[in-house]
């Protein structure tokens, strides 16, 4: 039986006792049939009005109340309920409906804006994203995504990771770098994946960012380094080179040639053979740089590199601060060659401040969760301020060549790991050069 029936019924119930007692009286009194049926007519139709009207009072707030509901179900936060009271049970109700369907509109209100917002974002940044469900449909897409695969959306949602050239881009290891031809562009693309819920469901998203660009950049910025560099190099060489092969031609031009003619062409080639021989070793060098082989690797005990890498240094003692044992996976050659240039600078610069010998070089280690730190401390000058000492052929020593550091840092990031230097807190003279190594 029906809500409203069951009203009905129990409103009626509720006016009969009365209505049997009234007719009772009625029938009791000393009127005539005709008054007696106007009567009870009139008993009956308040009865009935009366039952009506209760009927209303409970089912109209009810079904205003349920289509409250509705409107809220389908997203029309508009709708309000009049009678709101907080002083009986039904104002309540009706209050706390229509509190709740204004926190609702201000929560659509939001995430419209927080998703008009994202939308925008998305569709500026200049990375491709697709967003896949556990099947491997797509889901999302951006602009730059569309563009990438040079479809609509409407040819693209729903389709399978396959059919869209992007099976790959769901496996394997990231962040790492892919050689893909799409419609939309081909190159080099540095691909990126996360994942993100909806209706409860886990999707996986695919970010793929174009390199070529940035790759071209960096690579015209290093071209102009490189040439800077080997055009300084060169023009130091080659401007005394010429400027005595000027004079030795107006020497031997002269007639007659003077007395020490041969002393002054002994002394202008010697020259021209120490330049030539400098310019060599620059190019030399260099071509160390460029060739670093690749590692061949191990298991390495850092306690025992370490003290081998410290016995190696002649010009002072360098103790080596015990720690825990570990060992990391490298190349044991590469990993002593990066660490001698590391020491070696770092007598240098004690020995600089402290000429006499009591300068102090340490090396220790420490375990940081999976990765190993290995510290080198001095107590030299320290660093100078602004100046960026793994700039290849950046070099203060009289005899330098500039790319002992350059190459250590080279080494450092062959075996995933990093290498830098920085000052000790002011007032502690020196610096510390930290290589991190993964476990």
């Amino acid at each position: 039986m029906k809500f409203e029936h069951r009203i009905l019924l129990f409103g009626m119930a509720a006016g009969l006792a009365g209505s049997l007692a009234s007719f009772f009286l009625l029938w009791q009194c000393d009127y005539s049939n005709r008054t007696r049926l106007t009567l009870a007519a009139l008993i009956v139709f308040a009865w009935v009005v009366a039952v009506l009207a209760l009927h209303g009072k409970i089912v109209f707030p009810l079904r205003t109340l349920s289509n409250l509901l509705g409107a809220l179900r389908e997203g029309d936060y508009s709708m309000r309920v009049k009678g709101a009271r907080a002083d009986d049970a039904l104002g309540e109700l009706i209050w706390e409906a229509n509190a709740l369907a204004a926190f609702l509109r201000e929560q659509r209100l939001g995430a419209m804006e927080a998703s008009a917002l994202l939308r925008k974002v998305l569709g500026q940044i200049d990375v491709a994203m697709f967003g896949f469900d556990s099947e491997g449909h797509l889901q999302l897409v951006n602009d730059s995504g569309r563009r990438l695969l040079g479809r609509p959306d409407a040819e693209l949602l729903g389709w399978r990771a396959e059919e869209l050239g992007l099976a790959d881009c769901l496996t394997g290891e990231t962040p790492r770098v892919l050689d893909v031809a799409f419609p939309g562009g081909s190159g080099r693309w540095e691909l990126r994946r996360g994942t993100y819920r909806d209706k409860g469901m886990s999707h996986s998203l695919v970010f793929l960012s174009d390199l070529t660009r940035t790759l071209h950049e960096e690579e015209r910025r290093a071209w102009k380094r490189l040439i800077r560099t080997v055009r300084h190099e060169v023009n130091n060489s080659l401007t005394p080179i010429q400027s005595v092969a000027d004079s030795l031609r107006v020497l031997i031009g002269r007639k007659p040639l003077p007395d020490d003619w041969q002393e002054d062409v002994k002394g202008g080639l010697e020259l021209i053979s120490e330049r030539a021989e400098a310019l060599d070793r620059f190019i030399g060098a260099y071509s160390r740089l460029m060739h670093l082989p690749q590692p061949s690797f191990s298991q390495v005990d850092v306690a025992q590199l370490l003290r081998r890498v410290a016995g190696l240094e002649t010009r002072m003692s360098v103790p080596v601060l015990t720690g825990r044992d570990i060992q990391v996976r490298g190349d044991r050659d590469q990993l002593e060659q990066l660490l001698i240039n590391v020491i070696s600078n770092a007598v240098e610069a004690s020995l600089q401040s402290r000429p006499e010998g009591d300068g102090q070089v340490t090396i220790g280690w420490r375990s940081d969760g999976d990765a190993v730190e290995i510290h080198v401390d001095d107590d030299g000058p320290g660093l100078t301020e602004g100046v960026d000492v793994f700039v290849p052929f950046y070099t203060t020593k009289d005899h330098g060549s500039g790319i002992g550091l350059t190459l250590s840092r080279q080494i450092a990031e062959v075996h995933g790991g990093s290498l830098t230097l920085e000052n000790h807190p002011p007032g502690v003279p020196g610096c510390r050069a930290c290589l991190r190594l993964p476990v």
